[in-house]
């Protein structure tokens, strides 16, 4: 899941970079939410997620889609030492959807993005997901959005961190076919 809809964002290019890294080695089928096509607004269903009441269709539609999969890679920015709004509102939305299903994170920053893998850790306990312990935190110079012949080579750039995104990778086969 991509987890930022801010204008020039370098999210869909590290999402990417995951899946070409992931796929040619795992058993898992991954694919892409774009919560900027999802497009979900702020918070706006009148009952608590818990109760599975949902009055408006987006909502329903979001529900649907959330439970045709089996697990969740996270993919997000650390945003002031945190995960972006956009994503704990689209978590929010729902409830009994995420229980159970294993999650993985993949964050960045300039820093890797630990504290906001932190932070969403105790988003994912508190819906119930079973988190992976494996994490992909890139370091991201934060100058790399402007300048375009960095994010031509994430491959190259990002090398060092495909052992992280195997081990994420393998700890979510795990999880899916544990009992």
């Amino acid at each position: 899941m991509i987890g930022s809809t801010r204008p020039n964002r370098i999210c869909p290019d590290i999402a990417d970079w995951f899946l070409r890294t992931v796929r040619p080695a795992s058993a898992l089928s991954y694919d892409l939410i774009d919560l900027a096509v999802v497009d979900l607004p702020f918070l706006d269903e009148p009952q608590m997620a818990s109760t599975g009441i949902y009055n408006h269709e987006h909502t329903r539609l979001w529900s649907e889609r959330v439970l045709s999969y089996d697990a969740f890679v996270f993919v997000f920015p650390q945003y002031n030492w945190a995960y972006p709004a956009v994503l704990k509102n689209a978590i929010d939305f729902l409830y009994a959807e995420w229980a159970g299903k294993p999650a993985g994170i993949v964050t960045y920053g300039t820093h890797g993005g630990g504290k906001g893998a932190a932070q969403w850790g105790s988003v994912l306990q508190g819906i119930h997901m079973n988190r992976a312990e494996a994490a992909v935190l890139l370091s991201i110079p934060s100058n790399a959005k402007d300048e375009p012949d960095w994010m031509r080579d994430l491959d190259g750039k990002l090398a060092q961190f495909v052992p992280d995104v195997l081990r994420l990778d393998a700890e979510l086969t795990a999880l899916l076919v544990a009992p």
